[in-house]
């Protein structure tokens, strides 16, 4: 089981710089960083290239949209690591309204390789998020149904090869905050949980911790950490700031023109489920 587990968020996005962009893998919903966020993560690769030897990720997984693995590129450049895609900590879409089609779902590692060489596409993804979106109870569940699939596959020495100790998940907003509640569990109770552009949280994983568990296992060593970051902290996100109705019922989200009448059937857990060393 991995000891050091790292979570960071993408890079500043070009959509919040410019109002018309193009989605340069043609997934609608996908901006590309903007200079500005390229840079932040060059200073992301720098951070853990600083950190001792011993320290440092040795497998990385990033979610599939763009911006993400924009991000997590210039880390595997500096760590020599090759990039694994995981559409399990992808982006967070609320339930669809109902008429409307699906939401995007970006690529597989195959066809993400032509854009992002370091891709290791031997790799597959655990998990597959419903297109139909999810509440914010839903992601949550989904983020500890990920991991749960996810960690075994270190332990019974499946991909990627070699025995990994230290990880990094590089995600969204709010994947990175369901992934610090999955595996800090109560002790991320009470906390503020807003994560800001290419911050890193570092969770070690707690001695007394039961083998094979995952779910609740860590201690949150630093919360969404920037000072490596010209300037810190910067469009940090949390739940709170989701939008509601009267009844605090989270707003549905319309789906992508030209997916009304497509029927989503292919989600959820996408490997056989292999057994943790007990």
């Amino acid at each position: 089981m991995f000891e050091t587990v790292y979570v960071a968020r993408h890079g500043f996005r070009l959509n919040w710089v410019m109002s018309h962009w193009d989605p340069i893998t043609g997934t609608p919903r996908d901006p590309p960083l903007a200079a500005y966020g390229i840079a932040q993560a060059e200073q992301l690769a720098s951070y853990f290239s600083s950190l001792p030897e011993d320290q440092r990720p040795t497998a990385i997984f990033s979610s599939p949209f763009y911006r993400c693995l924009q991000t997590s590129t210039p880390v595997a450049k500096a760590l020599g690591l090759p990039l694994h895609v995981e559409h399990g900590i992808m982006e967070w879409y609320s339930p669809v309204k109902e008429g409307t089609g699906l939401h995007p779902r970006p690529g597989t590692a195959t066809s993400l390789k032509a854009y992002f060489p370091d891709i290791d596409d031997s790799y597959s993804s655990t998990w597959l998020p419903s297109r139909l979106g999810e509440t914010p109870d839903q992601v949550q569940k989904r983020t500890d149904d990920f991991l749960e699939a996810f960690a075994p596959r270190f332990e019974s020495g499946g991909h990627p090869p070699g025995q990994h100790t230290r990880i990094l998940f590089v995600g969204h907003a709010a994947s990175c905050i369901t992934l610090i509640k999955s595996l800090a569990g109560s002790k991320a109770e009470g906390k503020k949980l807003r994560i800001g552009c290419c911050s890193v949280t570092t969770l070690r994983r707690d001695a007394g911790a039961e083998k094979g568990v995952i779910l609740g296992a860590y201690d949150i060593a630093g919360l969404a950490e920037a000072h490596f970051l010209t300037n810190g902290v910067e469009r940090d996100w949390g739940f709170e700031d989701i939008s509601v109705d009267e009844t605090g019922r989270v707003v549905d989200d319309p789906g992508d023109p030209g997916t009304e009448g497509q029927v989503e059937e292919n989600f959820g857990l996408q490997i056989s489920r292999p057994s943790a060393h007990m």
